[in-house]
């Protein structure tokens, strides 16, 4: 129904709210799936298990992908390996959160 590439625009409107970034920029959403009948599954992580927000950022993403039309149901899968570090954002997030 919606490509992975779709999925994470819709997912890229979250923002973390500690480093001002989108999740998708930062590298924490490692895949998006979506069949014909509506249920989206979404696999991610976060910058640290220790993140006061674990939570809400998840609601965060599962109300974004709900947003899209024909969306019955969107699973969050929240995983931990790989473990998430710097390297994996794009770029331009890299640069500002290392100060270059």
């Amino acid at each position: 129904m919606y490509s992975k590439d779709e999925l994470l625009l819709a997912i890229s409107t979250v923002i973390d709210p500690e480093v001002g970034f989108n999740l998708v920029e930062m590298g924490l959403i490692y895949d998006a799936a979506c069949n014909d009948e509506g249920d989206a599954h979404i696999i991610m992580t976060l910058s640290t298990k220790a993140c006061p927000m674990h939570q809400l950022i998840q609601q965060w993403v599962k109300e974004a992908v709900q947003k899209m039309a024909n969306i019955k149901s969107v699973e969050i899968e929240l995983v931990w390996e790989p473990v998430w570090n710097i390297t994996m954002a794009q770029e331009h997030v890299k640069k500002a959160l290392s100060g270059n």
